[in-house]
């Protein structure tokens, strides 16, 4: 009997083994994936809706601070304001190594209002697709950075979006490299459209 009663607790006790296995194999499955948290903003540009996020790179640190400059002049230089969101567009919507997932699309402060879902949509089915999450900042993913952007053309011209229609919206042509040439192959050239919203200049068409 006390074999038998011994036996019993074994099994007992291995059942509960098993089932303690099963369901923590289960809940790594399943889990839900880990939520990135929210990162600070260290500077606003309020009347631009512009922000600087703690987490960006140094190269677009600078090209803020830059920007900040040009806007903060009691007269601001139109064509030195949308030379510089369309390089800081370009560096940061095309840089996808300080990305922490698919979802964080870059150059966001510099779309049109209009097309913004519509850009952000398009950009995590088709760029942005294949980027690895970065949460636990352990990523092994060689991804691309630009570098050595070159505004190559400005000029003014009458351009109708929707029902916006800007006599005086800027084009600009513009060209870049990444810093690692195993990406050369990637888009190193476009043409940008940038129509008056309010008071700042934002990006409505992307060739």
């Amino acid at each position: 009997m006390k074999l038998k009663k011994k036996f019993k607790m074994i099994l007992f006790f291995l059942l509960l083994i098993v089932l303690g296995l099963v369901g923590y194999l289960f809940y790594q499955k399943y889990k839900p994936a880990p939520e990135a948290e929210e990162v600070k903003v260290i500077h606003q540009m309020e009347k631009y809706g512009y922000s600087l996020k703690e987490n960006k790179t140094k190269e677009y640190k600078k090209m803020y601070k830059e920007l900040e400059t040009i806007l903060n002049e009691k007269e601001v230089d139109e064509e030195a304001y949308v030379k510089k969101i369309a390089e800081m567009f370009i560096y940061d919507f095309y840089s996808l190594n300080d990305k922490t997932a698919k979802t964080d699309i870059g150059g966001v402060d510099f779309i049109y209002s209009g097309i913004l879902e519509n850009v952000l949509q398009n950009a995590q089915n088709t760029y942005y697709k294949y980027i690895e999450n970065n949460i636990y900042e352990n990523r092994k993913q060689s991804l691309p950075v630009v570098s050595d952007i070159e505004i190559t053309s400005v000029k003014q011209e009458a351009f109708a979006y929707a029902d916006k229609n800007d006599e005086k919206a800027y084009i600009v042509d513009a060209t870049w490299s990444y810093t690692d040439s195993q990406f050369s192959e990637y888009q190193r050239k476009a043409t940008l459209v940038f129509i008056h919203e309010d008071q700042k200049l934002s990006l409505v068409e992307l060739q």
